[in-house]
């Protein structure tokens, strides 16, 4: 009997289908949530790419979940649900819809470009999870603006090639002039555990994303609507060339087998942003005092094939050069404005600002950091801080200790800003780039890349500035109403005693009507020039509504 190991590969799907707890498919509680979540990214993604449809539909998400019998032997004890998710967005054309839903790694992602996925897996992963626990797999609908057929499709993975498998499929007319997607699978569910933190994702998609609208039926029936709270949707992402300090060696044979270029040179400028003309000519100069071979018209296949060798050399100096820093104008963060409106209208706040942080990057990646904060109102005092993070315009709901942002917060002295916990405080931290540097594929923290750090720290401390700002001016205010109503209590006693000095004691005749009340009215005029308001009420207002006094002419 041979005592030697068996060996045998593995592909990604069966690894998946293994290993669920990585692409967060843990256990019943978490797989729920996990799955309305793909489900409902890869909807706004489809909404956020609709070019057309932003300027004539308003966008629409609808989430159900259900419980469904659980059948086989064995099943009596565990609990399914169905989740079913709808959108208005630019749905999937039925060529591709096979590859799109049940093919791990098959993906419109793998372009440089912003979007709340990265890795072609967070769907697949789910049908995995259906298969595994309910030996089902997935139905799909789906047309798109321009066919005049809705498409049906259902769907499984074969595990063992990373193919799709399609157990049925059909079309018919549109009735109507819908175009969009509707997804559906059955998986081993724990709705229970899962409810709060599934209304939790859902409030906070809203939040993140105003300008659709969300309507959410749970296995109760209850019916949660979120409306669109304003039309202003960001402009779409757009894709990039990559920038020369991002790449590694295996992009850079990628590129060059790939491109279409003439020359090393024409390469430089057409393949990468922030490379032109001369600091192409640049490079190719300092390239040169390294690999003397390369010339500005080498063609790119043979740098390719030659100097195969050679390719970390041009990498490492890739990477040192001082080129333009990458774009930002084709990220698409949500905006100051939204960002406001959104915890306005969620948290109903007494103060809300936010700011957006200039853009830089990180290994070759531009990233923006957005930062709000809410405070007073109706937020509900806590003994911290409540952090609401965002990348991509995803919610990030686990591992919260884990989170940049969550280390910053922690590291702030609230003090200086003058917020004694419990404290109703709430932080929302949003970034946006074409990598975001995640801890794993969960997509759950965001990891301490510094400069990522550094702008979330600044942004957040910028925002401290002016909450502090507000609270001193809050508190002048207060001290300045505290002295007002000191003074007013008098100043009726002080305008009747003013009336009758007034008078010749010989001649002196009760008041006439109003007399008294003039009087009044100019020693509040008095007072009142000499003690301001923080705020755009006047000191005048504030004294005759203490007073009860309108201006002459109101009764």
């Amino acid at each position: 009997m041979s005592n030697a190991e068996s060996y045998r590969g593995m592909n990604v799907s069966e690894f998946f289908a293994k290993h669920k707890e990585v692409a967060g498919f843990a256990n019943p509680t978490r797989a729920i949530y996990q799955t309305i979540r793909e489900l409902v990214e890869n909807s706004l993604d489809a909404i956020d790419g609709s070019e057309e449809g932003r300027k004539t539909i308003k966008p629409h998400i609808k989430v159900v979940v259900e419980k469904v019998e659980a059948s086989g032997r064995g099943n009596e004890e565990k609990t399914w649900c169905k989740v079913t998710v709808e959108d208005n967005g630019i749905g999937v054309p039925y060529t591709v819809m096979p590859n799109a839903f049940a093919k791990v790694l098959f993906s419109s992602k793998y372009v440089l470009k912003q979007a709340r996925g990265m890795y072609g897996i967070g769907v697949k992963a789910a049908v995995l999870y259906a298969q595994s626990t309910t030996d089902s797999g997935i139905d799909v609908v789906s047309s798109t603006a321009l066919l005049e057929d809705v498409y049906s499709r259902k769907l499984r993975i074969d595990t063992l090639n990373n193919e799709p498998i399609i157990n049925a499929y059909g079309s018919w007319k549109k009735p109507t002039a819908w175009r969009g997607t509707r997804v559906s699978l059955v998986i081993e569910c724990d709705w229970a555990r899962a409810r709060s933190k599934v209304l939790e994702y859902m409030a906070r998609t809203a939040l993140i994303a105003p300008y659709v609208q969300i309507t959410f039926q749970t296995p109760e029936k209850e019916l949660y609507i979120f409306p669109q709270k304003t039309s202003t949707i960001p402009p779409p992402p757009k894709e990039a060339n990559p920038h020369p300090h991002g790449i590694d060696v295996e992009t850079l044979k990628q590129m060059l087998a790939a491109t279409k270029a003439k020359t090393f040179r024409e390469f430089l400028e057409r393949d990468f942003q922030s490379v032109g003309k001369k600091s192409s000519l640049y490079f190719i100069r300092e390239l040169k005092k390294k690999v003397k071979e390369i010339k500005e018209d080498t063609p790119p296949a043979e740098v390719y094939q030659k100097f195969n060798g050679l390719l970390s050399t041009i990498v490492d100096m890739m990477k040192t050069f001082k080129f333009k820093p990458p774009q930002s104008n084709y990220l698409s963060p949500l905006g100051e404005e939204l960002i406001v409106t959104s915890l306005k209208s969620m948290y109903k706040p007494e103060w809300a600002a936010a700011i957006r942080r200039p853009p830089r990057s990180y290994q070759g990646h531009p990233f923006i950091v957005e930062l709000g904060m809410a405070y007073g109102g109706e937020i509900q005092p806590s003994e911290e801080p409540l952090l609401l993070r965002f990348a991509n315009k995803i919610p990030l709901l686990y591992e919260v200790g884990e989170d940049v942002s969550y280390k910053i917060m922690k590291e702030i002295d609230w003090r200086q800003y003058k917020v004694e916990f419990p404290a109703p405080l709430v932080i929302l931290v949003h970034v946006v780039s074409t990598k975001i540097p995640y801890k794993g594929v969960g997509k759950e923290s965001i990891s301490e890349v510094p400069e990522v750090e550094q702008e979330i720290r600044n942004g957040m401390l910028e925002l401290g500035r002016r909450l502090r700002e507000y609270i001193s001016s809050k508190e002048r205010e207060e001290e300045v109403k505290t002295k007002i109503l000191a003074v007013s209590k008098y100043l009726p006693e002080i305008a009747r005693s003013l009336v009758v000095l007034s008078k010749e004691p010989h001649s002196w005749k009760p008041p006439k009507p109003g007399e008294e009340k003039e009087v009044l009215l100019g020693l509040i005029k008095l007072v009142s020039s000499h003690v301001k308001l923080p705020e755009k009420e006047s000191s005048e207002e504030v004294i005759r509504k203490i007073l009860g006094v309108k201006k002459s002419g109101q009764g």
